[in-house]
């Protein structure tokens, strides 16, 4: 049924929850898994001519070092499981932007996200990607809380 399964991951514990039940879904329906990880593009109201090269060159390098981090749980997994897999860090300003566009541009035909399960005035503050995600995608997104 299902060829290709987008795995979002930041790399917290309940991200590791819907890597394991992904790439479990993954191993049953015979399909490949797309890690992603979005990391949000430095911003400062520093112009970037004022920052020095090497200041700029190290945090992009510790960026790319924690998607990097990110990223390897899900590797792990699925090669344990023995599902081929594709990583991938794109940069977004908002994550759920990253993950549609992933989804879709990889052609996935299913999302497996987290929830971190906030309800309330917590949830209309902080927001909630996964929620974000299920409103804008067009490709199915199971959630695993």
């Amino acid at each position: 049924m299902y060829k290709s399964i987008l795995i979002p991951t930041d790399g917290s514990d309940f991200c590791e929850r819907a890597i394991q039940q992904g790439v479990s879904l993954a191993k049953m329906m015979g399909a490949k898994v797309v890690a992603v990880t979005v990391t949000q593009p430095l911003h400062t109201g520093i112009p970037r001519s004022l920052i020095p090269d090497n200041l700029l060159s190290t945090v992009e390098n510790e960026i790319v070092k924690q998607a990097n981090a990110n990223l390897a749980g899900a590797e792990r997994a699925a090669k344990a499981a023995g599902v081929p897999i594709e990583t991938v860090r794109v940069s977004r300003d908002h994550p759920w932007e990253g993950i549609v566009h992933t989804a879709k541009d990889k052609g996935c035909d299913l999302i497996v996200m987290a929830s971190h399960g906030r309800r309330g005035v917590s949830a209309v503050i902080l927001g909630s990607e996964t929620q974000k995600v299920l409103v804008h995608s067009t490709v199915p997104v199971l959630v695993v809380r």
